[in-house]
C-alpha cells in the first residue's frame, strides 16, 4: 500500500532530476539512485500501468510472509534492480519505473510456488521467461514505448525475473534451514 502512495506522490512532486537512476550521477556517488529510480515514472500512464501490474500480482498469488518480509523482498528487488542495471547493463544511462521490480515479483511469486509443489507455478514461470526473453529478442513494443514516452527498458525485466528467481531460492532455503524440525 505504501508503494501506492509513494510513487505517485514522487511523480507528482517531480522529482525526477533528483531520485531517477542516472548513471553520470551514480558514478558520481548518489548510489541512492539505484533504489530510488525504481520509484520514478515517465508520465502518468506509465505510473498507472505500473500500478496496477503491483496490485494485479500481489493478489495473483500466496505470499509466504508478512510486512516485514514482504518489504525486504521488495527492498532486495529494488537493489538487485538497481545494481544489475548498473553493473551488467553499461549502455543504460537512465531508467525508472517499478516493471523490473514487478517482474521480480511475478518471477518470485512464480517461482515460490513451483518450489512448493503448486504445478500452475511452472506455467507462470515458462510464460514470464518466454515474455522476456521475446523481449530481449525484438526489443520490447513500440505502442508501450509511445505511450510511456521512453524506450521499454526490457534489460530491467531480464534483471528482475533473475533476481526475483534468485530472491525465491534463498528464501526456500532459509525457510528449510530455520524449521527446527527439520
Amino acid at each position: 500500500m505504501l508503494l501506492s502512495l509513494v510513487c505517485p506522490l514522487l511523480y507528482f512532486l517531480g522529482l525526477d532530476n533528483n531520485l531517477a537512476f542516472r548513471r553520470p550521477l551514480i558514478d558520481d556517488g548518489q548510489w541512492f539512485r539505484l533504489i530510488t529510480g525504481n520509484l520514478m515514472h515517465t508520465n502518468h500512464w506509465h505510473l498507472l500501468m505500473n500500478l496496477a501490474g503491483l496490485w494485479v500480482i500481489l493478489s495473483l498469488f500466496k505470499w509466504p510472509f508478512h510486512l516485514l518480509g514482504f518489504s525486504l523482498l521488495l527492498l532486495g528487488l529494488f537493489a538487485a534492480e538497481g545494481l544489475g542495471l548498473y553493473w551488467f547493463v553499461p549502455s543504460m544511462m537512465r531508467y525508472v519505473g517499478l516493471s523490473g521490480v514487478l517482474h521480480g515479483l511475478f518471477a518470485f511469486g512464480a517461482c515460490n510456488e513451483l518450489l512448493n509443489g503448486v504445478r500452475f507455478g511452472w506455467v507462470l514461470m515458462v510464460c514470464v521467461i518466454a515474455k522476456v526473453s521475446y523481449e530481449m529478442i525484438t526489443g520490447g513494443s513500440n505502442e508501450l514505448a509511445s505511450l510511456i514516452e521512453a524506450r521499454v527498458a526490457v534489460e530491467s525485466h531480464l534483471v528482475g525475473v533473475l533476481a526475483g528467481i534468485a530472491c525465491a531460492l534463498v528464501w526456500q532455503w532459509l525457510s528449510k534451514n530455520s524449521c527446527p524440525n527439520n
